[in-house]
């Protein structure tokens, strides 16, 4: 399996067996707007695609979603959510008979 591949777009499909990150400073409306999107396709289905503008990433999720909420309260405060999603197995058991 290739680690990326070209799209009738022109995006890079990031695929297993890759390392990807990338890091945004957005207003908070533009932030509000992608965790309301990320949201729904967690609530709606067991995969979802996050897109930027040369790259998509499909990831099929499966349970649990860990969640950590981090607030600093001394000096600059700050506050910081972390969602983490494992991947769900692509393959299935064998069969008892």
């Amino acid at each position: 399996m290739t680690d990326s591949d070209d799209d009738p777009e022109g995006r890079t499909t990031i695929r297993p067996g890759r390392n990807f990150e990338r890091e945004y400073r957005l207003s908070t409306e533009e932030a509000g707007r992608f965790l309301i999107d990320l949201g729904n396709q967690l609530r709606d289905g067991e995969e979802l695609t996050i897109k930027g503008d040369d790259w998509e990433l499909p990831f099929a999720f499966g349970e649990p979603a860990e969640l950590e909420i981090e607030f600093e309260g001394v000096g600059d405060e700050g506050l910081e959510i972390e969602l983490e999603l494992v991947g769900r197995p692509d393959e299935s058991g064998p069969d008892v008979r």
